[in-house]
């Protein structure tokens, strides 16, 4: 296929870095993305994204926009609507899709319209988190819209109430804390592609997920059938209730002595990491879908007005 300016491979602007907490993660999926985009036969042109994004991509005239922004701005809408305004084709999730999944607390409210089973979760103040339990022991607190566990707080039985870091928003999401395993299907398109099951020596925080020997990955999960069906079915349930495109990621806990009534769905991603230690790309590779061409496959699958 041309680019529509009459280059003889199409341009393809990687969006990267951006503002959010979680920039690094953002650099090392967007040089991941780049370099594989380039084995695929692209011109691509690496744009770290700041107020000046406009005048830059103006001056790039990609044929397309690889979205490799993670965390606020990136995957919660604002980009999306950015370049629907400017009429440029971009991989992922749409404008209301982003936005949905990225705020916790409304994704449930989704999940929960067609029958997918969450846990008990408030919004509170960060004076009421701090002042007393507003859920009774074990729960988790973290801020209601970001992503790779920034700001995530575990309060056992028996724990004060927390101090938060005063980076911390105004507003918290507090959940019912779910023992057991941590397990996370990639939905590419309208296929779930497998379960892994993370294996970490703690709670699966941000170094458990991009640092080298964090955490180990196992796939596809070992588990009993009937969990498997329910991970995949999930999956793809919550993809469609928030009106994913391309490529997203659900996570589960799965409390292993209560069977199937023991998994519940935590949250989605519609930015997934693409980095050397992340998830979503190790599933394709084990469907048979190589890095360059899960990213080649994005590309195709851009579009805009979603």
């Amino acid at each position: 296929m041309a680019g529509s300016s009459g280059r003889t491979s199409p341009r393809v602007a990687v969006l990267l870095g951006g503002l959010s907490a979680e920039r690094e993660v953002s650099l090392s999926s967007g040089h991941e993305c780049a370099k594989a985009l380039r084995e695929a036969g692209f011109d691509v042109v690496e744009v770290d994204c700041g107020p000046d994004l406009p005048a830059r991509l103006a001056e790039v005239k990609p044929d397309v926009c690889f979205n490799a922004l993670h965390g606020r701005w990136g995957e919660d809408g604002c980009i999306q609507g950015m370049l629907e305004w400017l009429r440029i084709p971009y991989t992922h999730s749409g404008v209301l899709a982003s936005a949905l999944a990225m705020d916790k607390a409304r994704a449930k409210e989704a999940y929960r319209a067609v029958g997918l089973p969450v846990v008990e979760s408030v919004i509170a103040s960060r004076e009421a988190v701090e002042a007393g339990h507003v859920l009774a022991p074990p729960y988790v607190v973290k801020p209601n819209n970001e992503g790779s566990s920034v700001g995530v707080y575990i309060v056992r039985e028996g724990a004060n109430a927390p101090r938060l870091a005063a980076t911390m928003p105004a507003e918290v999401m507090v959940e019912t804390y779910v023992p057991g395993r941590e397990l996370t299907v990639a939905v590419m398109g309208d296929r779930a592609l497998c379960v892994t099951d993370i294996i970490t020596n703690g709670w699966y925080d941000y170094d458990a997920k991009y640092a080298p020997g964090g955490s180990r990955h196992e796939l596809p999960a070992r588990l009993p059938d009937d969990i498997t069906s329910a991970c995949l079915d999930y999956a793809l349930r919550a993809h469609r209730a928030l009106g994913c495109r391309g490529l997203s990621r659900t996570d589960f806990r799965w409390d292993e002595a209560r069977g199937l009534a023991g998994l519940v769905l935590l949250e989605t991603n519609t930015q997934p990491g693409m980095t050397p230690t992340s998830l979503a790309p190790e599933q394709a590779a084990h469907v048979g879908i190589s890095f360059p061409a899960l990213c080649r496959w994005l590309v195709e699958d851009a579009s805009c007005n979603r």
